[in-house]
């Protein structure tokens, strides 16, 4: 599955759930539910791609400044709660993936964001939707767990151990407001 199939199906749930405007908590599992449906309606093979872009996509955004941001909007710095962020990034969409990775700033910008408070973009079980619709189809509970690893193209999937970029120190108010000025607005004042 390339990026556009990609997110043209992802895309195609957001729109799906958006247009029933649920809250921003509602809406991560909805988003689930309708990406989980348009994947059963596909081959034990193209979820397994699907699975393989998922990933290459999450490690795309496995960066020091997203960590940041991630920090300053849900408050916590773990390798785990980060995975799910990258997760919950993926879930918004294409146009705010890029974004976020152009500049983790502009998460400043959406609406669940903007107003601050408790916010998670992090979306653990988006994580596990090719594994339920893989597992639907096939019937096989670990399936797709073993058609990933018989994959060639996940071998360099499996090297990335390490955020990209430079690392700063999330608990210096005066270097987030440097590096992330609009983020640090909301969550520091």
């Amino acid at each position: 599955m390339d990026a556009e199939e990609f997110w043209a199906l992802v895309d195609g749930a957001c729109a799906e759930v958006d247009a029933l405007e649920p809250d921003f908590d509602e809406r991560c599992a909805a988003v689930e539910r309708a990406c989980e449906e348009r994947l059963v309606r596909r081959t034990p093979a193209e979820i397994v791609r699907f699975s393989l872009r998922q990933w290459q996509l999450r490690d795309h955004a496995y960066r020091y400044d997203l960590w940041a941001a991630a920090f300053l909007i849900e408050g916590w710095w773990s390798d785990d709660g980060f995975m799910d962020f990258r997760d919950g990034l993926i879930s918004l969409g294409r146009d705010w993936y890029e974004r976020a990775l152009a500049d983790p700033d502009s998460l400043a910008d959406h609406p669940a964001v903007r107003g601050g408070g408790d916010v998670l973009i992090g979306n653990e079980d988006f994580n596990r939707v090719a594994h339920r619709a893989h597992q639907r189809l096939t019937g096989e509970p670990d399936g797709l767990d073993e058609a990933l690893e018989a994959s060639p193209e996940a071998g360099p999937l499996r090297v990335v151990t390490e955020p990209a970029g430079a690392r700063w120190d999330v608990a210096d108010d005066g270097e987030m407001r440097r590096r992330l000025p609009r983020l640090a607005a909301i969550f520091l004042d």
